[in-house]
């Protein structure tokens, strides 16, 4: 059997693309001390260099969470449902959404 795939969190990642920008040991001397693979290492450190000016743009507020972001909408699609049907009870709205629909 396959050996499951270790899931490292970000400050782990954040942490070990420091100690790589730092230069003060090299790429294997990094992997044998934090146990992971130098490619590993040096693709955190790229990403981190790449991202580094995210972390400085003023004006740019974190983008939402995604499951915010979609319970929201369905909020808003059974808002709108619930406004559809009540006007749909309206005798002049009733006739525009059945030749709208």
């Amino acid at each position: 059997m396959g050996t499951k795939r270790k899931q490292h969190s970000a400050e782990f990642k954040a942490q070990v693309a420091m100690a790589a920008l730092a230069g003060d040991k090299t790429l294997a001397e990094l992997a044998s001390v934090y146990g992971v693979h130098p490619t590993m290492i040096s693709t955190w450190k790229q990403e981190l260099m790449k991202n580094a000016k995210d972390l400085f743009e003023r004006g740019h507020k974190k983008a939402a969470d995604p499951q915010a972001v979609i319970d929201h909408l369905h909020r808003k699609i059974g808002q709108l449902q619930v406004e559809r049907d009540f006007l749909a009870g309206q005798p002049a709205i009733a006739r525009l959404l059945k030749g709208a629909q």
